[in-house]
């Protein structure tokens, strides 16, 4: 039985602001309303003495002045409040950290990124109330399927390191492939916590992971073996588009925070490598001298805490985030992790060793079709970013679009998918300098983790040659990349518009066409009798009844400032959809006419120009250019959700 959160008061301890309002925008998803804030250990203190009650602390790791580790044993060894449940929600992801927190008495624990279901069970687990896990028993007994096969759940996360997993489920449904052995069965997981505890618990087969996830799992007795590698490079760094880069252009990142995408990663390692070679000092906060201070974000979240962040510099994560982040116009490029290091390892394909020891034909089918998933992408990228779109975004919560991941899969420094042979000379790269070098992880014997019998024999057929990897660990490669980012820009500008290609629904105000992302709409009807709401603004012109369900309607005419025109019978209501707090919020305008559904490609689409009309530009997302006539394409979300709307959002919801 969970834990009630109307009876819980929790004190939030976190340094980062923007992160500290992240954490309580996922507590109060989740009912807890009742949150006491602090910025470090002596702060947490503070509040423990003012507050009359205080029922469950949650705590970050590293902060400056005391850190969340000795607020832990201080609070463990004063009597007033030892018994207080206590959860580490840090971005220390790595195994022994872990321990070492359960040693101290921790309550509960949880590795940054996280998500609200995640942190639900670990508030649970903080208060002593955990679910028999039963999954693995059920997975046991059906493993095997009816007509004989081997079922492999294999996990992953919606990034495209992890596409040759989804081109291989797509050929295998279009029967392009037909395995003897095994039936594939995918799980799309939201974070890197759920793929790490379901491969550590066996509740599945095995996953696409990081392979320092993967080796810390193994320095601690997680029966699983690296079989191949996912892909190859495919990272990028961007820095946020909010300031001026100028030079000295260190002096852009210093002193600001930077994003990555789990503590235990190759990108936290490159990152830490850049800073370090341009003359900075990467680290987390409360590490004495440091001036560039490493978060950990949930990929998907990483566009939003930047665009929300001005002194955040950046992100480093696996495409296509970055890219999209770049097309939203929230980043601009800085490098491609494949320039640092070439053919560099990320995400690996690790399995369980009793599934090894147990079905090997079906484990070497599953590699050997994994390496032709792997050429395929290669070969039909447009085809390859088709499957992805689905794959990578089955709920349409990141809005990918065909054109931008095939500029992701095309892109000649990016993504590598046909070489995958997992050698350990590179795994060793990566531990001995995230042990040496960052203090992170454990020294593992690699010949015992790497397992290629099943990658020798699929590579030995194919007598493919294997592209060798290059780390350009120095000093004026980093400057280089450093400067780069303000030479670059027609790369980045090609990149910018790849996210406003698709097709549009083109409507009239006036004798002006506009455009809004067919993606954003959910129907189009006449108009119909439209009820007036008192209170809100002029150009919300009331509610409209649609089979039961009330539904706002704006004039978009008025909500541009224009003169008011009578409906007619041409006058159309389109029915937009859009999703705030994970609320689906229905809002109608009401256009002039609708023309037709267009095709727009980014080769006819320019960034807004300044013109003077009454229309705020701040609307649009930019202009197309077909067979002589300009159509306005419209950030539609900011015309109805922009921040001078938010009083009549909150009156919506």
């Amino acid at each position: 039985m969970s834990v009630d959160p109307k009876n819980v008061k929790i004190l939030l301890v976190e340094d980062a602001m923007t992160m500290r309002k992240i954490e309580i925008k996922t507590l109060n998803s989740l009912g807890y309303k009742e949150i006491t804030e602090a910025k470090d250990g002596n702060q947490a203190i503070e509040k423990l003495r003012e507050e009359k009650k205080i029922d469950l602390i949650i705590s970050d790791w590293n902060m400056p002045g005391m850190d969340g580790y000795e607020l832990l044993v201080w609070v463990r060894a004063n009597e007033e409040y030892k018994d207080i449940p206590f959860l580490m929600a840090t971005g220390q992801g790595d195994i022994k950290q872990e321990r070492k927190a359960v040693v101290a008495g921790v309550s509960s624990f949880v590795a940054k990124p996280f998500n609200a279901d995640e942190l639900k069970n670990k508030i649970d687990e903080a208060f002593g109330v955990k679910d028999d896990d039963k999954i693995f028993v059920e997975e046991v007994k059906s493993r095997k399927t009816t007509t004989g096969k081997v079922r492999l759940k294999v996990a992953h996360i919606q990034i495209t390191d992890h596409l040759v997993l989804g081109v291989l489920k797509h050929l295998i449904e279009k029967k392009t492939i037909s395995p003897k052995y095994f039936e594939l069965e995918t799980q799309c997981m939201r974070g890197w916590n759920p793929v790490k505890d379901s491969l550590g618990k066996g509740t599945v087969d095995a996953a696409c992971i990081l392979a320092p996830i993967a080796m810390d799992l193994f320095s601690f007795g997680s029966p699983i073996k690296l079989i191949l590698f996912a892909h190859k490079s495919g990272s990028i760094f961007v820095r946020n588009k909010q300031g001026i880069y100028h030079k000295p252009f260190q002096n852009f990142f210093k002193n600001k925070s930077f994003i990555i995408p789990h503590n235990m990663s190759v990108h936290h390692m490159l990152c830490h490598m850049f800073f370090t070679k341009i003359g900075l000092n990467p680290g987390v906060a409360g590490e004495r001298g440091i001036n560039v201070n490493f978060e950990v974000v949930d990929p998907i979240l990483m566009p939003e805490f930047l665009r929300n962040n001005p002194n955040s510099g950046g992100f480093m994560v696996a495409e296509p985030l970055g890219t999209k982040a770049i097309a939203s116009g929230i980043a601009e490029l800085q490098f491609l992790s494949n320039e640092l290091w070439e053919q560099h390892p990320c995400c690996v394909v690790a399995m369980r060793e009793d599934i090894i020891g147990q079905y090997p034909d079906a484990v070497h089918e599953f590699t050997e079709m994994l390496v032709q998933a792997g050429e395929f992408i290669q070969k039909k990228p447009e085809l390859a970013a088709e499957v992805a779109v689905d794959f990578l975004d089955p709920n349409k919560k990141l809005g990918l679009k065909v054109p931008l991941l095939k500029n992701v899969l095309t892109e000649s420094q990016g993504i590598k998918t046909t070489d995958l042979f997992p050698e350990i000379q590179d795994l060793d790269k990566i531990q001995q300098y995230m042990a040496n070098q960052m203090g992170l992880g454990s020294l593992i014997d690699l010949e015992k983790f790497v397992d290629t019998q099943f990658a020798d024999a699929v590579f030995k057929e194919r007598a493919a040659p294997t592209n060798p990897s290059v780390l350009h660990d120095t000093a004026s490669l980093a400057i280089e990349l450093l400067k780069r980012g303000v030479i670059e820009e027609d790369k980045a500008s090609s990149k910018a518009m790849l996210n406003k290609e698709g097709k549009y629904l083109t409507f009239n105000l006036g004798d002006q066409e506009f455009g809004i992302d067919i993606l954003k709409i959910r129907e189009i009807i006449g108009m119909i009798p439209i009820r007036t709401v008192p209170q809100l603004p002029r150009f919300i012109k009331g509610v409209i009844n649609l089979r039961g369900k009330v539904i706002p309607v704006m004039d978009l005419r008025l909500r541009f400032g224009m003169k008011e025109f009578e409906y007619t019978e041409r006058t159309c209501i389109v029915v937009l959809e859009h999703e705030i707090d994970g609320k689906s919020i229905q809002m109608g305008i009401a256009v002039d006419s609708v023309s037709e559904v267009l095709p727009i490609k980014a080769s006819v689409i320019e960034d807004t120009p300044s013109f003077g009309v009454s229309l705020d530009t701040r609307h649009i997302l930019a202009v197309a250019k077909i067979e002589g006539s300009v159509k306005i394409l419209l950030d539609i979300d900011h015309v109805i959700f922009g921040k001078d709307n938010n009083m009549f959002v909150e009156d919506l919801l």
